[in-house]
């Protein structure tokens, strides 16, 4: 019986570096039955219909390598996995995911392939994949499919599961600079830059640095007033109240007109300015109640309010912010009018996400607005009439070039005296361009945590490089986040060789993490005593603050179906390659698959780092001109044609000559040990080549050969 459909049989989440790519990924097992004997241009109308649908499809290069390449190859013929796995990269970038990289390849038996994408979030991911089927079988089958719910419906997940953008900003900046990242909430934007010790945590606009005292003194802005004054910062004069009287009466002294906010409000809420009757002021008061704990009176400071942004020390950024009006045009009521002319601008929408924030008409602090300016939101503004909605906030024009350097000296001491690293100072001045002193111009707040989505989307003027500047303000430009990093992987031995590698990486001083298949240790203290070889065993070690070196076995299979726990190694080891039936159940079903798996722990050195391969194994030998770093072979056979040609073009080697172990390079041989000198190899001799591998990924680590020497000759439990 004829079956035409997609099955989706199996599902993984590869979360770091795999045979695939050094990305996250999902890869799907599917099966398309009957279809594999039906490409894309035997079945009429598909490619024009998906086309239809899908006209973003245009920009996927494919293999030809072009615009519109792979519309090319539906019209030439295609098979269902390989348009899947478009279709669902274009459903993510559609939905806000900006994803590109993904592979089909048929596997063991015909008619089934895996499909394979990137993914920003495994949730996401795998529902993007379900509509993707959905909508391809809808497509060959001439069927409706709801596009626009699809795509909202991922839209959706991703605001809910991914990171914030000023969050994903900072990671993208700090990806630039190749320091790895490690999310720490599913759903949250606390994130570690770095590993181990080297670490770094950020939880959107705040790092590490951000001091909890300074994040208290910001949110109290008469406390925070009172500071910047006893330092000479110029502030508007204001006091705290609490009676809509009491607030008339603070109103008077200070000098009208004044404004009366919120003491800890933030993004503008519950904020009345240039206030001068009793009436509006003691309104005001209540809207700022509704909004904080405590309430403020201040002078009214004429001028522009604009948002200066300081990380580090340093003025990164600023944008100047706008009243929101409409006008009237005589048929539509204010409310509309906000609604066509106002919050349909795509800028605006969920805080935190979008720079600028609907306006609620109904919100009190617009009503009073609209009252002082004889409005309702349902009245009818005659045309050309202008009705202003909001006078503060809708920080959306780009002024960094125009700041004088008095104001930004100024807004780097106010965040300075605050304590905070990173900043928000609201300033207000009529001319940004020229010093406050001689406009009257003040510091009106301080803000920790301030919003970064108005300087990186500014409707006017040009996006600022904030994600770089809390990077560079974290790691200095010498500074990587990194840890030495080695990982650990082959058929057999992986295990012993971990050990002894975290041994002589205790010795050389470091606080060492080691997670392999005994358990999880850090500095020979078991955390877990369960089989640590994996992504959880190997994230564990890395996630703790105190470790200073990491050591982390992963087997074929673990790489198979989670990826590495790291981004980079400083040394990859792999000990040996020999088929593993029980991989089969992944479509692994030889050698040359085998070495596809493995050949990930070499892909992932670093530059600078080093790869230490088997020189009696042919298949790792094979390995070595994939490694981006130096290689250092090992071997029992001292005069091997590979040991000799390595070492002939400069290259290291861990050789036994003689009972001897000997550090090898060039014409220069180093004896290190007696071989029978070491209790592993004198009990059981085939342990060598495991205790040449740990030797050798020592001396890529630039430990002493005597502290080498001794861990091998010492070396007892694993941990």
């Amino acid at each position: 019986m004829s079956k035409k459909d997609i099955e989706i049989l199996e599902v993984r989440y590869l979360r770091g570096p795999s045979m695939w790519t050094y990305t996250p990924i999902i890869e799907a097992v599917v099966d398309i039955h009957d279809l594999e004997d039906f490409p894309s241009n035997l079945i009429p109308g598909f490619p024009e219909r998906l086309v239809a649908w899908l006209p973003s499809l245009m920009a996927h290069t494919c293999s030809p390598g072009v615009h519109g390449g792979f519309v090319m190859r539906l019209h030439e013929g295609t098979w269902p996995g390989h348009i899947l796995e478009h279709i669902t990269i274009e459903l993510q970038n559609l939905a806000g995911m900006k994803v590109s990289f993904g592979k089909a390849r048929e596997v063991t038996r015909r008619s089934l392939y895996k499909v394979v994408f990137n993914t920003l979030h495994e949730k996401v991911g795998r529902r993007a994949l379900q509509l993707a089927r959905e909508l391809v079988l809808a497509a060959m089958e001439d069927r409706p499919f709801d596009l626009p719910a699809a795509i909202a419906e991922l839209t959706q997940m991703a605001d809910d599961y991914c990171l914030g953008p000023s969050t994903q900003c900072i990671v993208t900046a700090a990806t630039k600079r190749k320091i790895p990242h490690i999310r720490l909430l599913e759903n949250g934007n606390l994130v570690q830059l770095g590993y181990g010790a080297a670490q770094r945590r950020i939880w959107t606009a705040e790092t590490d640095c951000t001091s909890a005292i300074a994040e208290g003194i910001a949110s109290e802005k008469d406390m925070t007033k009172r500071l910047l004054g006893y330092c000479g910062v110029p502030t508007p004069e204001g006091r705290v109240v609490e009676s809509p009287a009491e607030a008339w009466a603070a109103a008077q002294d200070i000098g009208l007109p004044v404004v009366v906010k919120p003491s800890d409000g933030n993004r503008g809420r519950g904020v009345s300015i240039d206030l001068s009757i009793q009436s509006e002021i003691e309104a005001a008061y209540q809207i700022a109640a509704n909004e904080g704990s405590e309430v403020i009176v201040e002078q009214y400071i004429r001028g522009i309010e604009h948002r200066l942004l300081v990380i580090g020390g340093k003025l990164v950024a600023a944008a100047r912010g706008e009243e929101a009006s409409v006008i009237g045009d005589g048929r539509q009521t204010v409310r509309q009018l906000v609604e066509s002319q106002i919050n349909s601008d795509p800028r605006r929408g969920k805080a935190g996400e979008q720079p600028l924030e609907p306006v609620e008409i109904d919100r009190a602090q617009v009503l009073l607005q609209l009252e002082r300016q004889g409005y309702t939101p349902d009245s009818v503004p005659a045309a050309e009439s202008k009705v202003v909605v909001l006078r503060n906030g809708n920080h959306n024009t780009d002024i960094t070039h125009l700041v004088h350097p008095d104001n930004a000296a100024t807004a780097v001491l106010a965040a300075k005296i605050v304590g905070l690293d990173i900043a928000g100072v609201d300033i207000v001045a009529e001319d940004i361009t020229q010093p406050l002193a001689g406009q009257g111009g003040a510091i009106v707040e301080v803000n920790a945590g301030p919003s970064l989505l108005m300087h990186l989307r500014p409707a006017i003027g040009e996006a600022q490089p904030v994600g770089e500047a809390i990077v560079e303000s974290l790691f200095p430009t010498t500074a990587n986040g990194r840890i030495p990093v080695v990982g650990v992987s082959g058929s057999r031995g992986k295990t012993r060789v971990a050990g002894l590698i975290a041994r002589l990486l205790r010795l050389s001083g470091k606080y060492v993490g080691l997670a392999c298949s005994k358990g999880v240790y850090v500095n020979r203290r078991q955390l877990q005593n369960s089989d640590g070889a994996n992504y959880a065993g190997g994230e564990r070690v890395l996630l703790n603050r105190s470790v200073t070196a990491a050591v982390i076995e992963q087997d074929a299979r673990s790489i198979l179906i989670e990826g590495l726990a790291y981004d980079r190694c400083d040394v990859g080891v792999v000990t040996n390659l020999a088929y593993d039936a029980d991989l089969a159940q992944y479509h692994i079903h030889d050698d040359d698959q085998m070495f596809t798996v493995l050949r990930t722990q070499i892909d992932v050195v670093l530059p600078s780092g080093t790869g230490v391969l088997n020189a009696d194994d042919p298949r790792l030998v094979e390995m070595a001109e994939l490694c981006d770093g130096e290689v250092i072979f090992f071997s029992l056979n001292a005069d091997s044609e590979v040991i000799r040609a390595h070492r002939a073009k400069g290259g290291r080697a861990v050789i036994v000559r003689d009972n001897r172990i000997v550090l090898a390079r060039d014409g220069d041989e180093k004896g290190l040990t007696e071989a029978s000198a070491i209790p592993l190899i004198a009990e059981r001799p085939e342990e060598t080549a495991n205790v040449l591998a740990a030797i050798a990924a020592g001396w890529a680590l630039n430990i002493d050969t005597a502290l080498i020497k001794s861990g091998a000759q010492t070396f007892g439990s694993p941990g």
